[in-house]
């Protein structure tokens, strides 16, 4: 069960997953209408698909899912005035960025970091996995790029996102995004709004 209070919602986010970035870009505004506090929690998916016997996203795997997908992906960032471009590579390799992610956890400028990371992935078609890309982006927020990525490169880091990649198991997660208020578990982009009114329901319940 993932550990969260009554005011809290836990966002269990991938860098490659495209419904990631839908909801990545829209949950620091919706949070400041709900009040609800966001944890979050970047992680990487590729590992629970291999678990499942998939050797990449089911997006590429099912031809007729994909097709789908990208006409979806218009259709919503139409809907919610955000930039997009297919990838030309996809799912793209996020390993670095997920570690200076995990890093940066207390960090406030964690949230702009994933914010133009994901911008990278889906607006720009650009790169995110190698150092040069995250060290751009860390240097276009006016950070010391080069401590960081040897932070995040350390073997304490890699342990913690290996045991973020066990907890996401556990807690049942088999895609991104996934949300957590309490114990209740809701996934995919559709569903952040609902995550977000149960949370408040729970904080207005609570406080009642």
């Amino acid at each position: 069960m993932e550990n969260t209070t009554r005011n809290e919602l836990v966002f269990w986010f991938d860098f490659g997953s495209n419904y990631s970035y839908l909801s990545l870009l829209r949950i620091r505004a919706l949070q400041r209408d709900t009040g609800l506090a966001v944890c979050w929690r970047p992680f990487l998916l590729g590992p629970i698909f291999k678990s499942q016997g998939w050797a990449s996203s089911p997006f590429v795997l099912q031809k007729e899912k994909g097709a789908y997908v990208w006409l979806d992906m218009l259709r919503q960032c139409e809907k919610y005035g955000l930039p997009w471009r297919r990838p030309s590579d996809f799912p793209r390799l996020a390993l670095l960025p997920t570690r200076v992610a995990l890093h940066a956890a207390e960090q406030p400028w964690l949230g702009d970091f994933c914010e133009r990371v994901m911008l990278r992935n889906f607006r720009d078609d650009l790169d995110i996995g190698s150092d040069e890309s995250v060290a751009a982006v860390l240097l276009g927020l006016g950070l010391d790029a080069g401590a960081i990525i040897a932070a995040a490169q350390e073997e304490a880091n890699k342990q913690k996102l290996r045991q973020r990649t066990a907890q996401a198991q556990a807690l049942g997660i088999f895609g991104a995004p996934t949300f957590f208020v309490g114990a209740d578990m809701f996934w995919g982009n559709d569903r952040l709004d609902d995550a977000l009114a149960h949370g408040r329901s729970r904080a207005i319940s609570s406080s009642a």
